[in-house]
């Protein structure tokens, strides 16, 4: 599996390149968005660690431009550790969000465990609700036969909801179910995807029909 990483700190470049290559990685690095966007095109990356602060070009700009035609699970590495720089990163499509100072060992585990939930693990059944339709083979889903343009996490919360239509689960249910126990983001995640996915499905988003929250207990799926 390939990694890329963008930030202009060499030692943080090294280190990280370093660790990541003992866990089985293949590596590339690069110091800004330019040459980061140079090198995704050249390796075709499985994910990206990105740094948000960066000369010339920001993170959060290379993550918007690689998102209008990829959906490659992205980790932004940044010190910028405010909630709304973490809903920020969110918003424009990253995967997971880790700030500085961090652990090795704990960037190594968010990785493969971002790696893992890519895509939905062994999927083998189509699911069709009403005009939705997700297959997990393809890893595509539509509605009204139109592609709905998922992200990998958003795809991996719209077919376990829809495996599971009508039961409702917790904010904390759906993050072990989906980002997996050793996920280190919060509930307010949830609500994020959740409002994405029902700017696909619903015809207002304001008054949601099928994606639809249970106060006081979390979210259910009806096809």
């Amino acid at each position: 599996m390939k990694v890329l990483v963008v930030d202009d700190e060499q030692t943080i470049l090294e280190t990280v390149e370093t660790k990541l290559r003992r866990e089985g990685f293949t590596v590339f690095t690069a110091e800004s968005a330019e040459e980061g966007m140079r090198i995704f095109r050249q390796a075709k990356p499985d994910l990206l660690v990105l740094d948000v602060m960066l000369p010339s070009r920001s993170g959060l700009d290379l993550c918007k431009a690689i998102r209008r035609d990829s959906k490659v699970p992205i980790i932004f590495l940044t010190a910028r550790a405010s909630e709304e720089d973490r809903i920020a990163g969110l918003d424009i499509g990253a995967d997971d969000y880790i700030v500085k100072p961090f652990n090795l060992g704990e960037l190594a585990a968010r990785v493969k465990a971002v790696m893992r939930r890519s895509g939905i693990e062994n999927p083998q059944e189509v699911i069709e609700c009403g005009n939705i339709r997700i297959d997990p083979k393809t890893h595509e889903a539509t509605i009204d036969g139109r592609s709905m343009n998922l992200s990998p996490k958003e795809f991996a919360l719209m077919y376990f909801l829809a495996k599971h239509q009508g039961q409702v689960f917790s904010r904390d249910t759906l993050l072990d179910r989906v980002w997996g126990p050793e996920s280190f983001v919060s509930a307010r995640t949830v609500d994020v995807h959740i409002r994405w996915l029902r700017e696909r499905i619903e015809s207002s988003a304001s008054n949601p029909q099928r994606l639809v929250t249970v106060r006081g207990v979390g979210y259910k799926f009806i096809g």
